[in-house]
C-alpha cells in the first residue's frame, strides 16, 4: 500500500473511534441491528395488544406492568406507537441504507481511499449512537417515552410528561448525525471520484445516496428547528404551536398563546414526506446494482433511471401538504398537492418498468440478495399502488388515520427499504467481511419473510376499508369493528411469525461471519470497483493504486470480452474512453 499503509492504531481508535469510513458503515450496520430488535419488540407489543385486548403479556408482563397484572396499560400503549415508529425510521431504516450503506459503499464505488471529512465521518455515528441512548432513556422518566405519536402533533405533545422532551431531543441529536454523513456524502461524490467516472458512469446506488444526501441537507434542518421551537414551548413558556384557549381537564392552560398547531404539522411533514425517499431512494439503487448483476444484463435506460430519481427527490418536496388533507387547507392548494403527488407515479414507473426491462431476457441467477431486490420491487409496486388512493383528496378524506395508511407504509418502508437492506447485506457482505453468507439459509428467510410480511400487512389495507382507526389499543370496543377482529389476530399472528423468521437472518449473519466461505476479491463477477479493484475486505485506503474508469458499471455479457462481465477499470485498447453510458 506504500504510503497508504495502515499505521499502529489501538483497539479503540482503530474499532471504536474510527475514521475509516468502513469501519463505521460497519458500525452503523451492527448498531442498526440492536435498533432493529428493539423497535421489532415494541412491533410484538403492539400487535398483542391489538389481538389479545388487554391480556397479560406472556413472560415479560408481569415484569414491565406489575400494577395492570403484566397487561399493557392504555397509556403504555400509545409509548409503544410513539417509540416503534420513531426507532424504525430514525434509527433503523435510515441508518442502514444511508448510514451503513452509504459509508462502506461511496469511497469504494467512486474509486477513492476514504470520506472528504474522514473525522466528521466518525462523528456523524457518535452523533447517533447517543441520540438512540436519549430516546430509550424516555422510557425510564416519568410518564414513559413520548406518547403523542411519531408525528408528535401538538398540542398533545406540548404537554405531554417529560419523556416528550428527551425525544425531542434525540431527534435533534440524530438529525445532527445525519448532516453530517449527508455534508460528507456530497462533498465526497462531487470533488473526490476517480479518473474517468463522469457522473454518468455512477453506478445507481452513488447517485441515489448523492440525491438522497441533496435531501437530507435541504428537509432535516426544518425538522430540527421545529424541534426546537417544540421544546421552548415545552420547557420555556414560548408559544410557537399552543393556540389561545387551550383547556386541559377543564382547566386553561397557563402557557396558551398565539401559536399555530397547523404550523408545526407543515414543518414536521416538509421534512418527513421527503424523509420517506431518503429512506427509499438508496434502496432503489441498491435494487438497481443487485439485478443488473445477477440479470447478467446492462441495466435498461440508465439515463432515464437517475433522471426519475431526480424528479422523485424534486416531487418529494413539494407533496408534504398531502399528509394534511383534512386540516380545512384551501380546496385549490389541496388541489396542488394532490396533482403534485400524483405526478410522483411517473418517475416511480419508470423506475419499475426499467426494472423489468433489465430483466426481460436476462440469465437470472436467484441468489438471496437477488430474491430479496426482486420483492423490494413489487412489495413497492403495492406500497405505490396504494399511495394513489391517498394522493385523491376525496378518498383520503375516508381514509386518513385508519390502518390503509399503516399498510401502506408498510409495503413502502418494510416491504420495500428492509427487503432492499436484506438485499444489500447478502449481496456486499463478502466485500465487508470476507466470506460469504449461507445462500441456503438465506432463502429460506427470504420466503419465510415474504410470506409472513404479506400475511401481516396487506390485511392492514382491508381493516382500513373497514374504517379500523390507527392508535386504538382495542378494535373490539368499537361495535363496528368487532367482525375485523379475526383479521386482527390473523396479522398478529403473522407478525409474531415474521418476527421469529429474523432469527435465521441473525444466526446466519453472525455465523457466516467466522465460518463462511471465503470470498474472492469479485465474488459476484460483478463491474463496479468495490469489486473488481479490491480484495475482501478491502484494506486500509481501499486501493493499491487509484483506478481509471473506461466505461459504465453495468457492462454485462458484452461482445467486447468472452466473459460475461467488463469492470469499469478495465482497458481494453479499441474501446478506451468509450462506453454505454
Amino acid at each position: 500500500m506504500g504510503s497508504h499503509a495502515e499505521r499502529k492504531q489501538s483497539f479503540i481508535s482503530k474499532y471504536v473511534f474510527s475514521k475509516d469510513h468502513k469501519v463505521i458503515g460497519i458500525q452503523f450496520l451492527l448498531t442498526s441491528f440492536v435498533s432493529l430488535l428493539i423497535g421489532g419488540a415494541l412491533a410484538m407489543a403492539i400487535r398483542w395488544q391489538l389481538a389479545y385486548p388487554w391480556q397479560e403479556v406472556p413472560i415479560i408482563g408481569k415484569w414491565l406492568f406489575p400494577e395492570s397484572g403484566g397487561t399493557v396499560t392504555p397509556e403504555f400503549y400509545a409509548t409503544l406507537v410513539t417509540m416503534h415508529g420513531t426507532v424504525m425510521i430514525f434509527f433503523v431504516i435510515i441508518p442502514f441504507l444511508v448510514g451503513a450503506f452509504g459509508n462502506f459503499l461511496i469511497p469504494l464505488q467512486i474509486g477513492a481511499r476514504d470520506m472528504a471529512f474522514p473525522t466528521l465521518n466518525m462523528l456523524s455515528y457518535w452523533f447517533y449512537v447517543p441520540a438512540f441512548i436519549v430516546a430509550m432513556t424516555g422510557f425510564f422518566v416519568e410518564g414513559n417515552a413520548a406518547a403523542a405519536g411519531w408525528t408528535s402533533y401538538p398540542p398533545l405533545s406540548v404537554i405531554n410528561p417529560q419523556g416528550q422532551d428527551f425525544w425531542l431531543i434525540s431527534i435533534l441529536i440524530v438529525g445532527s448525525s445525519s448532516l453530517m454523513g449527508a455534508v460528507n456524502y456530497v462533498t465526497t461524490i462531487v470533488n473526490m471520484r476517480a479518473p474517468g467516472l463522469g457522473f454518468f458512469r455512477l453506478p445507481m446506488t452513488i447517485w441515489a445516496l448523492l440525491i438522497t444526501a441533496i435531501l437530507i441537507l435541504i428537509a432535516t434542518p426544518v425538522l430540527t428547528a421545529a424541534g426546537i421551537m417544540l421544546l421552548f414551548d415545552r420547557t420555556m413558556g414560548t408559544c410557537f404551536f399552543i393556540p389561545k384557549g387551550l383547556v386541559i381537564s377543564g382547566e386553561p392552560y397557563a402557557h396558551a398563546g398565539g401559536g399555530q398547531p397547523l404550523l408545526w404539522q407543515h414543518l414536521f411533514w416538509f421534512y418527513s414526506h421527503p424523509a420517506v425517499y431518503i429512506m427509499i431512494l438508496p434502496a432503489m439503487g441498491i435494487a438497481s446494482d443487485i439485478i443488473s448483476t445477477f440479470s447478467r444484463k446492462p441495466l435498461f435506460g440508465y439515463r432515464p433511471m437517475v433522471y426519475s430519481i431526480c424528479a422523485i427527490a424534486g416531487l418529494g418536496c413539494i407533496v408534504w401538504g398531502h399528509h394534511m388533507f383534512q386540516s380545512g387547507m384551501n380546496p385549490v392548494l389541496g388541489m396542488t398537492f394532490m396533482t403534485s403527488t400524483m405526478l410522483i407515479a411517473l418517475p416511480s414507473a419508470i423506475k419499475t418498468f426499467n426494472w423489468l426491462g433489465t430483466l426481460w431476457g436476462g440469465k437470472i441467477h436467484f441468489t438471496s440478495a437477488m430474491c430479496n431486490a426482486l420483492a423490494f420491487v413489487s412489495m413497492f409496486v403495492i406500497g405505490g399502488l396504494s399511495g394513489i388512493f391517498m394522493a385523491a383528496t376525496n378518498v383520503d378524506i375516508y381514509i386518513h388515520d385508519t390502518y390503509f395508511i399503516v399498510g401502506h407504509i408498510h409495503y413502502v418502508l418494510f416491504g420495500g427499504s428492509m427487503f432492499a437492506i436484506f438485499a444489500g447485506i447478502y449481496y456486499w457482505f463478502p466485500k465487508m467481511f470476507g466470506r460469504a453468507m449461507n445462500e441456503f439459509w438465506g432463502k429460506v428467510h427470504f420466503v419465510l419473510t415474504f410470506i409472513f410480511f404479506n400475511g401481516t400487512f396487506f390485511v392492514f389495507h382491508i381493516l382500513g376499508v373497514g374504517g379500523m382507526m390507527r392508535r386504538i389499543a382495542d378494535a373490539t370496543q368499537y361495535t363496528y369493528l368487532q367482525h375485523l377482529q379475526p383479521l386482527n389476530v390473523f396479522a398478529s399472528i403473522s407478525s409474531f411469525g415474521l418476527g421469529l423468521v429474523q432469527v435465521i437472518f441473525v444466526l446466519n449473519f453472525f455465523s457466516s461471519l467466522f465460518f463462511g466461505k471465503r470470498a474472492e476479491a469479485n465474488h459476484w463477477k460483478a463491474n463496479t470497483l468495490e469489486w473488481a479493484d479490491t480484495p475482501s475486505p478491502p484494506p486500509h485506503g481501499n486501493f493499491d493504486v487509484i483506478p481509471t474508469v473506461y466505461r459504465g458499471p453495468y457492462e454485462y455479457s458484452s461482445p467486447l470480452v468472452k466473459e460475461d462481465w467488463l469492470p469499469q477499470s478495465r482497458k481494453l485498447a479499441e474501446t478506451a474512453g468509450a462506453g454505454r453510458h
